[in-house]
């Protein structure tokens, strides 16, 4: 055995190797030293992945297929070098807190033939890239990315049926052998280890390049698998464009670049999924120059309440006059947009220049400047696609806000380019941007923070058609698995509200699934810059104590901290925002008892307005109760959650 001295070396990060017949070995550590990758080169590439004494991964391959060959097969090492990185990142848009620390100990391998692998430990993961130094363009074939799991752990999985997919999916939780031959999964998907550690597999920094799902390998393993390049499509409407024939690579891309860091957040707590910056941290930096004009806030949605207002002298529908009733609404519990969902231009000729007679638009523009409401406009990608350059100058010159861009469906290599393209030339015309009908998010929103908020959740919309398939026992799998890659457009608010026993689904006149207060919890759960109001302004306007806490409710945080959470069970988290607090909790479908210590408020006196499950609430969904009274940080306070129930309140510094 030959050792070699190291010039970048410390106790925390650990990189060692040596030769003999079989491998080079190295490992990094992280800087609190919980995980620990151990890296293998013999001819190849393989890691392996170490929490605390628990082997996560045993020995798993990396490789990437350029032009034919397998690019980290071969090998001999060049160089290697460690960072050790202590640092604060403020993100543009806050999300979960205002500062976010960055801690990881990095290990980078250099090799002979000009590609390296890179290596990062975090406190609460592992992450590793590819990166290539060809001077030329390249075609990659394949990418292997392989899990090699020590036992045949239970996972949950969002199943998709093809890789045209909006990523609106189910957790199907099987052990990882019992995923199907015909069966892959998106990302993220969450491995339960026998010892309660939790996985989370998925991306971050994708660009040009396509997105991986997971399917089954051998044994206890999961692997990657990629779209193929689109060559031809079919359109059978306005909005759904599938990939007829495929090329037989998956991208087409410059030889020198970095490729996307596969991670995984390894967690003890099943709350720490919650609190992971993970993806965000390992994104690529701000591309931006100006950002002043992004302005988070929350929305009135017309599409989910079917425009359905009451008590005017004028027919609803999709025209000049509901849009000002939206408007007048917005401006008085001060939201700060609505949208103009589907109808506002005709889907017949995807005209996006030209809306429909009944939309008087630069009229609604102006009438919501002077109430300080801005419009966003929602379009399909495709007719924003065919109109791209004179749409956006368009947009900017009719003053819109944003755009909410719908049915992309894939996330092939041409795709993830549109969603970059839409990202940066929105920006350039000063418009937010909202993806739906999209895959998971994967970090475009550090460099792009105009992109606020993205859909890729089994969201409210559901209710209106399949509600027994979204309800709450998903909605307290989500915020560990989906929520974990970034905001989350779930679209909550409902005002009509429902048991099992009385549901049923109803397109025009949507009803949700759990009791009010679930309901009213979402907005404190489920991190969202750009937070919808679903329902009708009619209902909410009805609804008073309601209207107190959702016109207060921030939509971004300074900072988050878990009280309590159990995947599948319940989650209670409290967010700040300047001096006040808020708190939520979302249970599933079996009532419980929850306990919650507020010992994270600062010392001296708050008022509490709380809006508790009704006593009613098994039989009678939307009935709650809201309490205001004074409380300080050594209070508990005892939650009772009913069947599909919720707690919702707004603590204000005295």
């Amino acid at each position: 055995m030959k050792s070699i001295k190291l010039s970048c070396i410390s106790a925390i990060a650990i990189l060692s190797f040596s030769f003999n017949a079989m491998a080079q070995s190295y490992n990094v550590e992280s800087p609190d030293g919980s995980n620990k990758i151990e890296v293998f080169v013999d001819g190849g590439i393989k890691y392996k992945v170490i929490h605390g004494e628990e082997t996560i991964l045993e020995s798993s391959s990396i490789d990437i297929s350029i032009g034919g060959s397998f690019a980290l097969q071969n090998l001999k090492v060049k160089s290697t070098k460690t960072n050790n990185i202590d640092k604060i990142i403020e993100p543009v848009i806050r999300v979960k807190r205002a500062k976010i620390e960055d801690q990881y100990n990095e290990l980078i391998i250099n090799f002979t033939n000009k590609n390296s692998v890179h290596f990062r430990a975090y406190n609460d993961g592992v992450a590793y890239r590819i990166e290539t130094n060809s001077k030329k363009e390249v075609i990659i074939d394949d990418e292997l990315i392989e899990y090699n799991f020590t036992d045949n752990f239970n996972a949950s999985f969002p199943i998709a049926d093809g890789f045209f997919t909006h990523y609106e999916r189910n957790y199907t939780t099987k052990p990882v052998n019992a995923l199907q031959s015909d069966e892959m999964s998106c990302l993220p998907a969450l491995v339960h280890m026998i010892s309660n550690v939790k996985v989370a597999i998925t991306e971050s920094d994708l660009y040009n390049y396509p997105g991986f799902y997971l399917v089954k390998g051998p044994d206890n393993s999961l692997k990657s698998v990629f779209p193929k390049y689109p060559k031809t499509y079919t359109q059978p409407d306005d909005r759904d464009v599938r990939p007829a024939e495929l090329h037989d690579y998956i991208a087409k891309t410059s030889g020198k670049r970095t490729f996307p860091w596969r991670l995984m957040v390894i967690s003890e707590n099943d709350g720490d999924l919650i609190q992971s910056e993970l993806v965000y941290k390992l994104a690529r930096p701000l591309e931006l120059k100006e950002t002043d004009w992004i302005k988070p806030g929350k929305v009135a949605w017309d599409w989910y309440n079917a425009n359905n207002i009451y008590g005017v002298d004028f027919e609803s529908g999709i025209n000049t006059p509901t849009y000002k009733y939206y408007i007048d609404f917005a401006s008085k519990y001060g939201l700060e947009y609505i949208i103009l969902d589907e109808g506002w231009y005709d889907i017949k000729t995807n005209d996006l220049l030209n809306p429909v007679p009944d939309i008087q638009l630069e009229e609604l523009i102006a009438y919501g400047e002077e109430k300080n409401v801005g419009i966003i406009l929602w379009v399909t990608w495709k007719a924003l696609e065919d109109q791209f350059d004179e749409a956006l100058q368009q947009f900017e010159d009719w003053r819109v806000k944003g755009i909410k861009v719908d049915f992309m469906q894939r996330d092939d290599q041409w795709m993830v380019e549109y969603y970059e393209k839409v990202s940066r030339v929105a920006a350039k015309h000063k418009l937010l941007v909202d993806f739906h009908g999209s895959y998971k998010p994967s970090g475009l929103r550090r460099a792009y923070p105009n992109v606020l908020s993205r859909e890729g959740v089994k969201g409210l919309e559901q209710h209106k058609w399949e509600g027994e398939f979204a309800n709450p026992d998903y909605d307290v799998e989500m915020p560990f698995i989906r929520m974990l890659a970034g905001p989350v457009d779930y679209t909550p608010g409902a005002m009509i509200n429902a048991q099992k026993k009385n549901y049923y689904p109803f397109f025009e006149r949507p009803m949700s699934l759990g009791t009010r207060c679930h309901q009213l919890a979402m907005y404190v759960i489920y991190e969202s810059p750009l937070q919808m109001l679903a329902d009708s302004p009619s209902n909410y306007l009805k609804e008073e104590e309601n209207m107190k806490f959702l016109s207060a409710v921030p939509s971004i945080w300074d900072e988050t901290v878990v009280l309590s959470a159990k995947f599948g069970d319940h989650v209670a988290l409290a967010r700040q925002s300047g001096d006040d607090w808020y708190v939520g909790v979302l249970g599933n479908w079996s009532a419980k008892d929850i306990e919650l210590d507020f010992s994270f408020l600062g010392n001296g006196e708050y008022t509490i307005e709380l809006y508790q499950d009704g006593i009613n609430a098994e039989r009678y969904a939307s009935d709650y109760k809201m309490i205001s009274r004074d409380i300080n940080n050594k209070e508990k306070i005892k939650v009772h959650l009913a069947s599909g129930g919720g707690w919702a309140a707004r603590i204000i510094r005295k």
